[in-house]
């Protein structure tokens, strides 16, 4: 486990330090599952989920690739 160091609100740290008392957790396992729930999740979930959805999707590489440059091509003209 790696250490980190953050600076917080003095009202933020002590309404994290009641949660955590409250729910009878770290204050890590609060800062971890908000992070997860924002969407920060390791690089191998993000490669997990793009495997699934290729495995879904039935669609060799070439034609993924072509498909992705062209929906990129049509968002951008639409901006």
């Amino acid at each position: 486990m790696i250490r980190l160091t953050i600076s917080l609100a003095d009202r933020t740290h002590r309404a994290l330090k009641e949660a955590a008392a409250r729910q009878n957790r770290s204050m890590a396992s609060i800062i971890e599952e908000s992070l997860e729930l924002r969407g920060i999740r390791p690089y191998d979930t993000a490669k997990e989920i793009v495997a699934k959805a290729r495995a879904k999707s039935r669609l060799d590489a070439a034609r993924a690739m072509a498909l992705a440059v062209e929906e990129t091509k049509l968002f951008r003209q639409g901006q």
